[in-house]
C-alpha cells in the first residue's frame, strides 16, 4: 500500500466498502427489473424492447472490466475506487433525467463505466488484504449486506414506480454512492503493483470479441434476416481466436492464457457462463410474466419477487457449511440440478392459478442461487497465484457479466420466439413465458455436467479453519 492504514480498521470496514459497492449494483439492476414496463409506458417503447436498457449497462461492464485489474495495479485500488463511485453516481442522476429511450440508454453505459471498476477493484483489494483462509468468511460478509438491494429493489421500485415516477428509483443510488465515498476516502487500501505497458491490442481484440457476441444476441430477437446475424456472432467468435494468437505471442497479455492451466479457474469461468446463461433471465422474466400476463402493478410483482433475495442472505449464511462438508464439487453439481428444475417448476401455474403460487418457487430459488454464485466464484480464485490475481479476479467480472448479458438475451429470444407463435400458445401470452421457463431450467440443468471436472479435494485451500 502507497499509505499506511491500521490492517485490522481495513479488514473491519473494506467488507462494508465492498458491500456498499454491489449494493448499489444489486438494487440499481433490481429496481429496474420491476420497473420496465412503466419505463416503457412513460418513453412509448414496447416493454421487451427495454431490454436495451439493461444489456446496454451489462455490456459496458463486460467491455471495461478487463481494465479493472491495470487501472488499480497503476493507479491504486483507492483512486480507481473513488473514481468509479462518482462516475456510477453521475451516471444514475444522468438516468434520472432522460427523456427518451436513447438518453436513457446512453446514461446506463455511463452508469456502466463506474460499475465496471468499483465492484472488481472493491473485490481485488479483499483478495489483497485476507488470507485465503479468511477469504471465503470476507467475502460473505461483504455479500451478505448488499443482498438488502435485492430484498429493497423490487419493493422499493414498486413503490416509487406506482406512487411519484421511475426517475426516483435512480436517484435513490447517489446518497448510497455518497456514503460509498466517505467510507472509501478513510478506510479504502491504496494497493499499488508493479505494472507493464497496458496490453491496448489485446483489449481491443477482446473488446470487438465481446461486442459481436452481445450484439449478435441482441439483434437475434429483433432481425427478420438471420444472415447478417450469424455474421456478427460469427465475427466474436473469430476474435476470440485472434486473442488467442494474440495472447501466445505477447509478454503481458491483458488476460494471460496461463490463467486457463488453473483448472478450478479454467471450470469455474466455465460453469459460470454456462449456468448464468439458464439463471440470469429469471429476475427479469418473473416481474415481466406478472405485469404483463397477469395485469399486476409493478408494486405487487415487487412483493411476488422480493423474497427471492431474502432467502438468498440465508443461503450466503449457510454456505461456508455447505462447502465443508460435501466440497466444491458435489454442491455445484447437485446445486445447478436443483436450481434448473425449481426454474422448470415456474410453468406450472396456470393464468387462472393465483399468483402466489411463485412465491415458494421464489423463495427456495433464491436460496440455492446465493450457494452457487458464492460457490463458483470463489472455486474460480481459488488456486490462483498472486501475481495471477488481478487479471485472474478481472476475467472472472468480465465473465459473469457476459454471462448475465447473454442469459438476459437468451431467455427474452426465447420468449419472444414463443410469443410470435400465437397458434402454438393458443393466443395466451402467459404459455409463452411458460414454455420459456422449461427451455431456460432444462438448459440450466444440463450445465451442471461442467463440475464434473472439478476433483473431491478442490477449494480445500478456500475452507474455513
Amino acid at each position: 500500500m502507497s499509505e499506511t492504514l491500521p490492517l485490522d480498521s481495513v479488514k473491519k470496514f473494506l467488507p462494508l466498502i465492498l458491500a456498499t459497492a454491489i449494493f448499489m449494483q444489486m438494487l440499481d439492476s433490481t429496481i429496474l427489473n420491476t420497473s420496465l414496463p412503466s419505463i416503457a409506458r412513460d418513453l412509448n417503447e414496447s416493454p421487451l424492447n427495454m431490454q436495451n436498457t439493461i444489456i446496454s449497462y451489462v455490456l459496458t461492464l463486460a467491455l471495461f472490466m478487463p481494465v479493472s485489474g491495470f487501472l488499480a495495479d497503476k493507479f491504486g485500488t483507492k483512486n480507481v475506487f473513488i473514481i468509479s463511485l462518482v462516475l456510477f453516481s453521475l451516471g444514475s442522476l444522468f438516468c434520472s433525467l432522460s427523456q427518451n429511450l436513447t438518453e436513457l440508454v446512453i446514461s446506463r453505459v455511463i452508469q456502466g463505466v463506474g460499475g465496471s471498476l468499483m465492484t472488481p477493484v472493491g473485490k481485488l483489494a479483499l483478495i489483497k488484504t485476507f488470507d485465503k483462509s479468511e477469504l471465503l468468511k470476507a467475502m460473505n460478509y461483504a455479500i451478505i449486506p448488499a443482498l438488502i438491494g435485492p430484498v429493497l429493489g423490487p419493493l422499493v421500485g414498486g413503490y416509487l414506480v406506482d406512487y411519484l415516477s421511475w426517475h426516483w428509483i435512480f436517484l435513490i443510488n447517489i446518497p448510497i454512492g455518497v456514503l460509498g465515498i466517505v467510507l472509501g476516502l478513510k478506510y479504502m487500501p491504496n494497493y499499488k503493483s508493479p505494472v507493464i505497458d497496458f496490453d491496448l491490442k489485446g483489449f481491443l481484440i477482446f473488446a470487438m470479441a465481446s461486442l459481436s457476441l452481445s450484439i449478435s444476441l441482441e439483434l437475434f430477437g429483433n432481425a427478420k434476416n438471420i444472415t447478417p446475424v450469424l455474421l456478427v456472432f460469427l465475427l466474436g467468435f473469430l476474435m476470440l481466436f485472434f486473442y488467442y494468437k494474440h495472447a501466445k505471442k505477447d509478454n503481458n497479455p491483458i488476460f494471460p492464457l496461463n490463467l486457463f492451466q488453473v483448472r478450478t479457474f479454467r471450470v469455474g469461468i466455465l460453469g459460470n457462463l454456462a449456468t448464468r446463461l439458464g439463471i440470469s433471465s429469471i429476475p427479469l422474466l418473473v416481474p415481466l410474466m406478472i405485469q404483463i400476463a397477469y395485469g399486476q402493478s409493478a408494486f405487487t410483482s415487487g412483493w411476488i419477487v422480493a423474497p427471492m433475495a431474502l432467502t438468498s442472505m440465508f443461503g450466503k449464511s449457510a454456505v461456508i457449511k455447505i462447502l465443508d462438508r460435501f466440497g466444491y464439487r458435489s454442491t455445484l453439481m447437485v446445486n445447478t440440478f436443483i436450481i434448473g428444475f425449481l426454474i422448470c417448476c415456474l410453468a406450472i401455474p396456470s393464468i387462472h392459478s393465483s399468483i402466489y403460487w411463485y412465491v415458494p418457487l421464489l423463495l427456495l430459488l433464491g436460496f440455492f442461487n446465493s450457494i452457487q454464485f458464492t460457490s463458483m466464484n470463489t472455486i474460480s480464485i481459488a488456486d490462483l497465484r498472486n501475481y495471477q490475481t488481478s487479471s485472474g479476479n478481472s476475467l472472472v467480472a468480465v465473465n459473469q457479466q457476459l454471462a448475465m448479458g447473454f442469459g438476459i438475451a437468451f431467455g427474452l429470444i426465447v420468449l419472444k420466439i414463443f410469443e410470435g407463435d400465437t397458434k402454438f400458445i393458443n393466443n395466451e401470452v402467459h404459455n409463452a413465458f411458460r414454455y420459456t421457463f422449461l427451455v431456460v431450467g432444462f438448459l440450466t440443468i444440463i450445465s451442471g455436467l461442467v463440475f464434473r471436472r472439478l476433483n473431491f479435494r478442490d477449494g480445500d485451500n478456500m475452507k474455513s479453519v
